[in-house]
C-alpha cells in the first residue's frame, strides 16, 4: 500500500468520523451541552498528552508556552475552536444539524474570503463565483426562513478564524492542538466543579456530573477519542495527499452530517433549504473542480522546471 493510498484512507476515515459525530452527540443529548463540552476537552487532553508521551514529544509543549506571542495566538485559537465545538454540540441538542452541515459546507469559501481580506490572496474568477453563490444561498435561506442561519455562519466563521490563526503557528498540528486543549482544560474543570458544588446551573437543568450512569460516563470519555483521532488522521493525511484531494474528500463530512439530520433525525428540509443547498452544492462542485485543475497545473509546471533544471 503506497503512502498516498494510506493518506487517502486516513482522510476518509477522519471525515466519516466527523460526519457521523451528530449520532454520537445525540446519545448524550440528555447531558447539558456545557458539560459535554467540558468532558470533551478534558478527555481530549488525556488522549493528546498520552499520544505525545508515547512519541516522547511532551517536551515539545514547552515551545508553546515559552514564547508570549505563540501563547497568545494559541489562546485565541483555543477560544475559536471552543466556540465551534460548543455550538456544534448545541446544534445537535436543539435539532439544527442541517444548519450545522451548511456551516461546514461554506467554511472553505469563508476561508477564501479571509485569505483575500487578511493576506491579500488573489481570488480567481471561479472562486469569486463560488463565494457569490454561497452568499446567495445564505441570503436565500435567510429570506425564506425569516432569520439568518446563525449557527452555520458562526461555525464557518469561527473555524475560518481558527484556520487563519494556525497559519501563524509553526508547531506541529498534534502539539499545537494539545496546547490549545490544555489552555481550555482549567475552564472545563472549573465548569464541572461549579456544577457539582451547585455554584451555578446550566439552562435550569440539573447537573449530571456526579449522578450520571456508567454508560453516559463512558460515552463522555469517548468524546476525547472522537476529537483526537480524526485530527491525528487528518495530520497524517495532510503530509501524504494532495491538497486538492483533501479539499474534495472533506466535503464528505458535511454531507454525512446532512444525511444524519434529514434521514435519521428527521429535521425539516423545506423548499428554501433545497434551493439554498442546491446553490451551495453547485459552488462546492465548481470550487473543488477548479482547485483540482489549479493544483494539476502547478504540479505540471513544477515538473517542467525540474526537467529543464
Amino acid at each position: 500500500m503506497t503512502d498516498q493510498l494510506k493518506g487517502i484512507i486516513a482522510i476518509v476515515i477522519a471525515c466519516v468520523v466527523w460526519g457521523l459525530s451528530p449520532l454520537f452527540y445525540a446519545l448524550v443529548a440528555h447531558v447539558p451541552a456545557g458539560e459535554v463540552f467540558a468532558h470533551r476537552t478534558i478527555w481530549s487532553v488525556v488522549l493528546f498528552t498520552g499520544v505525545l508521551a508515547v512519541q516522547g514529544r511532551l517536551s515539545d509543549l514547552r515551545g508553546c508556552f515559552a514564547d508570549a506571542k505563540t501563547m497568545l495566538i494559541l489562546l485565541c485559537a483555543s477560544v475559536m475552536i471552543a466556540c465551534n465545538w460548543l455550538l456544534f454540540i448545541v446544534s445537535v441538542q436543539i435539532g439544527r444539524v442541517v444548519e450545522s452541515s451548511l456551516g461546514y459546507y461554506i467554511f472553505p469559501l469563508v476561508a477564501v474570503v479571509l485569505g483575500w481580506l487578511l493576506f491579500g490572496e488573489q481570488l480567481s474568477r471561479m472562486q469569486k463565483l463560488c463565494v457569490g453563490l454561497a452568499a446567495l444561498a445564505v441570503a436565500t435561506l435567510s429570506f425564506g426562513l425569516g432569520i439568518p442561519p446563525w449557527i452555520a455562519l458562526v461555525l464557518a466563521t469561527t473555524f475560518g478564524a481558527y484556520s487563519v490563526l494556525k497559519k501563524f503557528v509553526t508547531l506541529g498540528p498534534v502539539v499545537s492542538v494539545t496546547a490549545e486543549v490544555l489552555l481550555l482544560a482549567p475552564f472545563a474543570v472549573l465548569w464541572l466543579l461549579g456544577l457539582s458544588l451547585e455554584w451555578w446551573q446550566e439552562g435550569g437543568r440539573a447537573p449530571a456530573v456526579w449522578s450520571m450512569d456508567w454508560r453516559t460516563l463512558v460515552l463522555l470519555m469517548l468524546a476525547g477519542p472522537m476529537t483526537a483521532i480524526p485530527l491525528i488522521l487528518f495530520s497524517y493525511s495532510a503530509r501524504r495527499v494532495a491538497l486538492s484531494t483533501i479539499g474534495v474528500v472533506q466535503y464528505l463530512n458535511p454531507t454525512l452530517q446532512f444525511g444524519c439530520a434529514v434521514l435519521i433525525f428527521g429535521e425539516a428540509f423545506t423548499g428554501w433549504h433545497a434551493l439554498a443547498f442546491g446553490l451551495i452544492w453547485i459552488a462546492v462542485t465548481l470550487y473543488s473542480v477548479s482547485g483540482y485543475a489549479a493544483e494539476r497545473r502547478a504540479r505540471k509546471a513544477a515538473m517542467a522546471v525540474s526537467v529543464v533544471g
